[in-house]
């Protein structure tokens, strides 16, 4: 795997921005070899082939360029389309050396061809290429912007851009050279994938790291690692999945090996018989064994859709998302005043004010003389000329001239170009639960769409003879059922679709029918009541019949039992009857399990320790939660521990929580709060 690059040589000393390869050979990496600049690289590929065709082996060459442009270029330059031929007219008109390359001068000629603004943009260098615009500003471009697979691969970039973080559009000018010439060299021997079928010892394919990899490991050059990665990950895949992934039809514009073409909507596999079995001989279970048991044995069960940016809210990310456009954009004032190029020594200053005005969209299309000032404006693209303002307020005007007082630090009240995102880098990770500020980001990066994940649905069931509706007549011995719309509202409050499931009474095969119900509308159940070992446990009773349960005994209180299993492969958390129990079965337990499931990751409650209001003597062997809200920064509990004592729930603002072992609590001591907050509440 060959990272590029379209720059000049990057020296003697192995670093980032440079060309990287590496070598995997029967699933173990070579070390990643640095090659300073193309020259050097096309030796070191030469030779690389020569040993393998000499050694009878087939080898796999992966480059993290595009291959081919958006549909009709090569038509209109090359008179076909045949991308190869493209090839052929780039290895004819590019000029290339260690030092020195005309891949901007040649992007200007192909611009005037059709009219000098486009399809290329952004001049990297410090002189004025006519044809080529340094900014987007004026830009027509006569193609589709991007190529069909860039539209499905989320933070690629254009093969247009030809500067820039992340630009790639450099890369494939100079590169496409390179490999026409070994295609060429090698004749018979090398097949380009998707252009021509595999038939050949040498396949040149098409990759991009960060499809799927995220930051290096701290200590690791980002590029080295990525070119590690890939090919230790496409050297592990099996025949089929490889032949899978290489199947795809893109005769003109090329493609990048890992985007499928029609994107299914797969489910990850699903949870296993076993996955809640504890080790054997277990029978009291404490919390924290408990929680890593969950977290080893469960992962994302839901399937994964693209939305569009203005119904994200709230969605988990299924995947990386990688910026696209760098924020800010350009280099801009940040301040109403008046620009010029800094810095300015001490004393008082004047200097002459240009016409014109630079505001936000509506740039100054000019050069600022060095010496002369020009009227800026909050948000306003910085002209050339222009790195420092001054605050209109610091400042009078008149005669055609400002006056201000110095210093004043070149950069003073400018925002620098992409000083909070770059463009190419992540702007957000997978599993991250979207917020009204990450919107704000990723709209501000140029992400329009998102792949996240479908909403976990939630079915709550209810169970027991004791149970009716709250607005219905209650016999002697009857109660309201308090669970359901507790655990409905805490699913919905968590961020999780919630399905009510109803009640079901002490009856074994209707509440088979209800958990088959729930099983085709859900993705997870949650039930109250009945999981325990009793008579009339019949959660227990019937996920033990399914041959999927699992009947924990926790060491906590309140809640000790708790029934884990799965129901037509639906997993099932059968919770405690006691309404005090069940939340905090479910705020301990279920919440940190949904949200492993619905693909936001592990999230463990965020606790502060905190001096206590109160006195408490705890015994040895079980863990709890008292119901704690603070008041004048010390942690207050309720008056009672009663399990049933509802209202309890309504006054606390959290949990104090109290570890495993014996503990007397005196009034200052510190103990761990934690919120609802932390719970998602």
């Amino acid at each position: 795997m060959v990272d590029w690059s379209g720059g000049n040589d990057t020296g003697p000393t192995p670093r980032k921005d440079a060309i990287w390869a590496c070598i995997v050979r029967n699933s173990k990496a070579l070390e990643p070899e640095y090659l300073r600049n193309r020259l050097v690289a096309k030796q070191w590929l030469d030779t690389l082939i020569r040993a393998e065709l000499k050694a009878g082996r087939r080898l796999f060459l992966g480059f993290d360029f595009p291959f081919g442009y958006p549909s009709g270029f090569a038509r209109a330059i090359t008179g076909t389309d045949d991308p190869l031929a493209l090839w052929d007219w780039f290895d004819r008109h590019v000029e290339d050396s260690p030092q020195t390359n005309n891949r901007f001068d040649l992007a200007g000629r192909v611009n005037l061809q059709f009219g000098g603004r486009g399809p290329f943009w952004m001049n990297g260098l410090r002189r004025d290429i006519v044809g080529l615009p340094r900014t987007k500003t004026g830009y027509s471009n006569p193609f589709p912007d991007r190529r069909v697979v860039e539209t499905l691969a989320k933070g690629s970039f254009t093969c247009w851009q030809m500067a820039g973080a992340g630009a790639v559009g450099g890369q494939v000018m100079m590169g496409l050279p390179v490999l026409n010439r070994l295609r060429h060299r090698f004749a018979g021997q090398v097949a380009v994938w998707p252009f021509e079928p595999l038939e050949k010892p040498i396949a040149i394919v098409e990759i991009w790291p960060s499809l799927t990899l995220g930051k290096p490991p701290a200590g690791r050059i980002k590029d080295a690692w990525q070119v590690e990665q890939v090919a230790l990950t496409l050297s592990r895949l099996t025949e089929q999945e490889l032949d899978a992934q290489l199947n795809v039809s893109a005769a003109e514009e090329g493609w990048i090996l890992g985007v499928p073409q029609n994107k299914p909507n797969i489910a990850p596999p699903p949870l296993r018989n076993d996955c809640f079995a504890l080790p054997a001989g277990v029978e009291w279970t404490p919390v924290d064994e408990a929680l890593a048991y969950l977290r080893d044995k469960l992962h994302p069960i839901t399937s994964a859709e693209t939305v569009s940016l203005t119904k994200a809210s709230e969605r988990i990310l299924a995947e990386d998302v990688i910026a696209q456009r760098s924020n800010p954009p350009q280099p801009n004032t940040a301040v109403d005043g008046f620009g010029f190029a800094g810095p300015v020594p001490d004393g008082p200053q004047v200097m002459p004010l240009g016409d014109g005005r630079a505001a936000a969209g509506i740039p100054f299309e000019a050069d600022v003389p060095k010496g002369r000032a020009l009227r800026v404006l909050t948000g306003a693209a910085l002209p050339d000329g222009v790195d420092t303002v001054i605050l209109e307020e610091d400042v009078t005007v008149e005669d055609g001239h400002i006056a201000f007082h110095g210093p004043l630090k070149k950069g003073a009240n400018t925002r620098r170009a992409g000083e909070d995102v770059v463009a190419g880098d992540m702007a957000l990770p997978a599993g991250r639960r979207l917020t009204p500020a990450d919107l704000a980001l990723l709209s501000a990066v140029g992400i329009a769409e998102v792949n996240v994940r479908k909403p976990l649905r939630v079915a709550v069931v209810s169970t027991g003879d004791e149970l009716v509706e709250a607005g219905e007549s209650a016999a002697p011995g009857q109660i309201f059922d308090a669970n359901r719309p507790m655990l409905l509202s805490l699913a919905h409050r968590m961020g999780f679709e919630p399905v009510d499931m109803g009640r079901v009474a002490d009856n074994r095969e209707a509440l088979r029918d209800r958990l088959d119900q729930a099983a085709k509308q859900a993705d997870v159940i949650l039930t109250s009541g009945g999981a325990s070992a009793g008579d009339e446990d019949h959660v227990s009773a019937l996920l033990r019949q399914a041959g999927a349960m699992q009947h924990w005994r926790i060491a906590l209180k309140p809640g000790r039992p708790l029934a884990l299993g799965l129901w037509s492969g639906v997993p099932v958390f059968g919770l405690p009857g006691n309404p005090v129990a069940a939340m905090v079965c479910t705020l301990i337990f279920a919440r940190p399990a949904l949200g492993l499931m619905a693909g936001e990751g592990w999230a463990e409650p965020q606790g502060f320790e905190v001096p206590a209001a109160f006195e408490k003597r705890k015994k040895p062997g079980r863990r709890e939660y008292l119901r704690a809200r603070m008041r004048d920064g010390r942690a207050e509990v309720f008056h009672s521990e009663g399990s049933g004592r509802i209202s309890g729930l309504c006054w606390a603002e959290g949990l104090v929580e109290i570890e495993d072992g014996e503990r007397h609590i005196k009034p200052g001591d510190v103990v761990r709060f934690l919120p609802f907050g932390s719970f998602g509440l």
